[in-house]
This record gives structure tokens, C-alpha cells and sequence, in this order.
């Protein structure tokens, strides 16, 4: 090796919220990682570079608590009380409220440019964990007995397993033969802040309208909202293109008068929908995780929440092999992984691919139906609870960080 060579346990592809939290936690609990990205730390945080906001649900929370991200942004979220879900210009709906559960909210919305920035204060706080951005992969190389990453500057990290967090076009899951199953929906999500006269009282709203789902989402400081408006591919190019007056009036036209004089805070953004799943989630010394091995629409809120499960359970397996000296690319703990991620994946995939095209059109029986849907969900209590607890992450085989647990 050369001297400026690197050795890890985990290299890391990707310094988006996934690569960074799956490497804080690691190194957190002795995984020695380095994380590789063609953007530097410093530009992932500009205001201009990402201006949506995350809901971050409960058990995703106590994650986060656990790899010490949470007390570094938990005085910038807004927890979310109640959750509202309209089928405009119905009468009928769906109302969620914490205080049905217990006293923790159902979650907190968090602007994922304090997320980044709390991820890099973290990064800077963490030993073990090396960050090489910005630097381009040439090469991936992985054999059964090891795996290594050359970089531009020439430089190779020797490691065990290599985490490819490089988003849905992962070019580390193409470069390894793993195809996905997907589609693109005729939608684009139009993403932009508003300023409010009247408090929003840590309510998130999720509208139904003919074009698509448009999501009001409680901001920290009470008067202050994330927009994700869901509309159809070619009318955005017309709606970005507006002046900031015209575009405000069909933005408040949208919202409605419930939350007063609106106002736009910064920039507008617009990101292409689809929903997408990887063929598999593993490769010899190679897994997939966060969006490189599914992304969904955002209809429900849970992308991001997905992503942290699977880190959450990445990390069960890894941190159990680094303490008993085993391989961290063992065949059966990355199969284990695959089997417990896959199934949940698919799962919220396909909810969110039903309810998005059940909701997405004008059509009289269909809207009556679903109609009457939420409705009939709004008066069973029971099953009311249970919708609460998947929006809260409260069901199915939760790993042991989201549980509060310590790893190791």
C-alpha cells in the first residue's frame, strides 16, 4: 500500500443524511468508517442546495438519540401533534391526535438543512469516522477475501464492506449488476417555505387535490410551514416559472385562509416522483441502503424514515459483528439484513403507490369512495390507533436502537 493509502471497516458511498447517520452510528459504537463524496460538507449545508423539510417519526427520533444526533437539533423540530387529512373539496376526513396515544407527539418536522448541519457538527464531535469529500470513486474492487475503493488523488481505502448510501441512481449498485423495479409517476413535487399570520399549532395537514397530495407541514416557531405540493409533470415548468406574486397567489389559493396572510421564505425547489426498488439489497461485500435501494413517493412522509430504519438495522448486525470479531461482510448477517429490510420496503411502497393513485384523479365513485374511507377510519378508534402507530414507526420488528436500546 501506498503510505497515504486508508484502512476501515466501513467505506461508505455517499454523504447525504443516510451515508452520514449510518457513519456517525457506526463509528459511534467502534466501526471504524470513512465516508466518500464529491460534495464537500460546507456545500451540503448551503440554504440553497436542499430547502425541504423531514418528517421524522417517533421511533426514528429515539434513534437518532442514540447515535447523539438528536440533542444537537432538537431545539430547531417542531413536534407534530395532530395530523389532518382532507379530500378537498370534501367535507370528509381523517384526524390523528397524539394525545389518542399518549404524550409523545407523533413526530417532528425537521428542515433537512439543520439535519445536514447537526450531521456535520456530529461528524467533527466523532472519533473513528474519516470523511474524504469532495473525491471521486474510479474504482470499486470487492473479492470474497476483501474490497477496496480507489479515488481520484490515488489513493485506495482497503476496508471490509462497502455501504453504498449514493442515492436512487447509484452508480455503485449499477457498477454491481443489481437492477431495480420502478416507475416514474407523471408528478413532480413542488417544495417551497411560507411565512403565516396564525400559529399552525403543530398540525401537519395532507390535502387530496385532482393533481396530487399537497402536504402542509408545522415548521418550528409557530408561523412558519414547509410546502410539498404535488403536481403533474407538465404543468410544473409553468408554475416554477412564475414571478414570486403569482406564485404566491396559487400557493395561497391552495393553502386557504385557515392559517392567514401567507408569505414565501426563500427559494422553490421541484424533484421528479417515482417509486423505485432494488433486485436485491447485498453483493459480495457490498449492501445497499437508504434510497440506493428504494425510494418512494412522498405521499406519506416516511422516505427519509425508511432510510433510518435501515441504518438502524445495519447497525444491529454490524456492531454485533465488529464486538464478536467476525467478518463484516459475512454472508449471513448481510443476507439477515436484506430479508428485514426488503419486506418492510416493499411494503411502504406499495402503500404509498396505492394511496397516491387512489387520491391523484377527479374521478366521482373513486373520490365518493375514499371518501368515505376516511370517514369510516376517523370513527373506529381502534383502527385509528393503529394507522397512529406506522405513522409513529411503532410497528413491526424494530432494531434495537429504535426500541432505545444500546447496541454492542
Amino acid at each position: 500500500m501506498n503510505k497515504t493509502d486508508i484502512t476501515c471497516d466501513v467505506v461508505i458511498v455517499g454523504g447525504g443524511l443516510i451515508g452520514t447517520t449510518l457513519a456517525c452510528g457506526l463509528a459511534a459504537y467502534g466501526v471504524d468508517v470513512a465516508v466518500v463524496d464529491r460534495i464537500t460538507p460546507e456545500n451540503i449545508i448551503s440554504p440553497d442546495f436542499d430547502g425541504r423539510a423531514s418528517a421524522i417519526a417517533h421511533t426514528s427520533k429515539v434513534a437518532l438519540e442514540g447515535i447523539g444526533l438528536w440533542p444537537i437539533i432538537a431545539g430547531e423540530t417542531q413536534p407534530i401533534d395532530e395530523i389532518r387529512v382532507s379530500d378537498r373539496p370534501s367535507l370528509m376526513f381523517l384526524h390523528y391526535d397524539h394525545a389518542d396515544l399518549g404524550d409523545n407527539p407523533l413526530g417532528h418536522m425537521a428542515e433537512n438543512r439543520l439535519l445536514r448541519t447537526g450531521l456535520v457538527t456530529l461528524m467533527h464531535q466523532t472519533q473513528g469516522l474519516t470523511v474524504l469529500a469532495p473525491a471521486e470513486i474510479t474504482e470499486v474492487a470487492r473479492t470474497e477475501g476483501r474490497a477496496a475503493v480507489a479515488l481520484d488523488d490515488g489513493r485506495t481505502i482497503n476496508c471490509q464492506l462497502v455501504a453504498a448510501c449514493d442515492g436512487r441512481a447509484s452508480a455503485t449498485r449499477t457498477q454491481a449488476g443489481i437492477g431495480v423495479t420502478g416507475w416514474t409517476y407523471k408528478q413532480q413535487a413542488i417544495v417551497t417555505t411560507i411565512d403565516h399570520e396564525r400559529s399552525h399549532d403543530g398540525i401537519a395537514h395532507e390535502r387530496f387535490l385532482s393533481s396530487g397530495p399537497f402536504a402542509i407541514l408545522p415548521l418550528k416557531g409557530g408561523h412558519r410551514s414547509s410546502l410539498v405540493w404535488t403536481e403533474k409533470s407538465a404543468l410544473v415548468g409553468s408554475f416554477m416559472a412564475l414571478d414570486d406574486g403569482a406564485f404566491l397567489d396559487e400557493v395561497a389559493e391552495r393553502v386557504g385562509g385557515f392559517l392567514g396572510d401567507v408569505s414565501l421564505v426563500g427559494p422553490r425547489f421541484c424533484h421528479p416522483l417515482g417509486l423505485q426498488v432494488a433486485e436485491r439489497y447485498m453483493d459480495t461485500r457490498l449492501v445497499l441502503v437508504g434510497d440506493a435501494a428504494h425510494s418512494i413517493h412522498p405521499i406519506a412522509g416516511q422516505g427519509l424514515n425508511l432510510g433510518l430504519r435501515d441504518v438502524a438495522a445495519l447497525m444491529d448486525i454490524l456492531v454485533d459483528a465488529k464486538r464478536y470479531g467476525l467478518d463484516l461482510a459475512h454472508s449471513a448477517g448481510l443476507e439477515r439484513y436484506q430479508r428485514w429490510r426488503r419486506a418492510d420496503n416493499l411494503l411502504m411502497a406499495g402503500m404509498t403507490d396505492m394511496i397516491n393513485r387512489l387520491f391523484s384523479n377527479d374521478i366521482a365513485p373513486v373520490r365518493m369512495a375514499r371518501d368515505l374511507g376516511l370517514a369510516a377510519v376517523n370513527s373506529m378508534p381502534p383502527l385509528k390507533r393503529t394507522f397512529m402507530r406506522h405513522a409513529m414507526g411503532q410497528v413491526g420488528d424494530l432494531p434495537k436502537l429504535m426500541r432505545g436500546e444500546a447496541l454492542g
